[in-house]
């Protein structure tokens, strides 16, 4: 998501069982089950939430995340993701009123009808070209104003980090072929400062262009009708096979099974 942008929205669904490993949220996000059901594990324990409900998860939480389509047949849900931008405008204007410790990983309720009323009138705002981007921080603002009304605050935004900044760099093109020089020099950095302070948290400049090239097509294959194939090129993969395979590799099962029955 554009980190201008006050809000992202999509609509997951799919007939297929799956359970996808360690997804770590990138932004915090709002996810209403419409059908189905979505269970989160962790060594703790696990959540379910089940059609009617919904949970929000903190930016950072890692969960195994299960989507199943039982008992009719398809798992349906709405996801809004939040902007850094509308959380803080939130904070600034109506944090103290809501003095409530954030949540550290995830909150669950179930949708009341005023709720689910907002929900679907700000996702048809946000997904509409015509909206200006002041009047949906605005409307985004409104969930959050009622989510904390029910309990839920989400923490105030931190400083990005550099694998952060770096992720929302590729987010924009995953397709492109990004080089240490081409980010760095987004960056304003030189090269050698780029691999050193992505060193410092484990990772390098081609481990993060995989990581979100594989977030953005699970993504992709989840909320579009787009053939695997296609999905593959818009991330950046030129061979169907190469991409499978590290789809596989990562989440445990073939792009294509999200395809099927769609």
């Amino acid at each position: 998501m554009d980190e201008f942008s006050p809000a992202a929205t999509c609509m997951i669904s799919t007939r297929q069982f799956h359970r996808v490993a360690t997804v770590t949220v990138r932004d915090d996000v709002l996810i209403w089950v419409r059908k189905g059901v979505k269970t989160l594990v962790h060594q703790a324990g696990e959540h379910k939430i089940r059609a009617g409900q919904v949970v929000v998860m903190a930016k950072g939480a890692q969960w195994d995340v299960i989507n199943d389509p039982a008992p009719h047949g398809r798992y349906e849900a709405l996801v809004l993701q939040f902007g850094e931008g509308a959380i803080q405008a939130f904070h600034e204007a109506y944090g103290a009123a809501y003095p409530l410790p954030p949540i550290a990983d995830c909150f669950n309720l179930t949708v009341a009808p005023d709720l689910a009323q907002l929900l679907l009138r700000v996702a048809d705002f946000i997904a509409s070209p015509l909206a200006a981007g002041v009047l949906r921080q605005h409307r985004v603002i409104e969930v959050l104003l009622m989510l904390a009304e029910l309990g839920c605050v989400i923490k105030s935004p931190e400083k990005l980090t550099w694998p952060d900044r770096i992720r929302r760099l590729i987010t924009q093109r995953p397709h492109a072929e990004w080089t240490v020089d081409a980010l760095a020099s987004a960056c304003h950095v030189s090269s050698s400062t780029l691999c050193r302070r992505l060193s410092a948290a484990g990772l390098t400049v081609g481990s993060l262009v995989r990581e979100v090239r594989l977030e953005t097509a699970l993504m992709l294959l989840q909320s579009t009708s787009l053939p695997v194939g296609e999905v593959a090129q818009r991330c950046g993969y030129e061979s169907h096979g190469r991409f499978s395979a590290a789809f596989r590799t990562r989440y445990g099962f073939l792009p294509s099974k999200l395809t099927e029955q769609a």
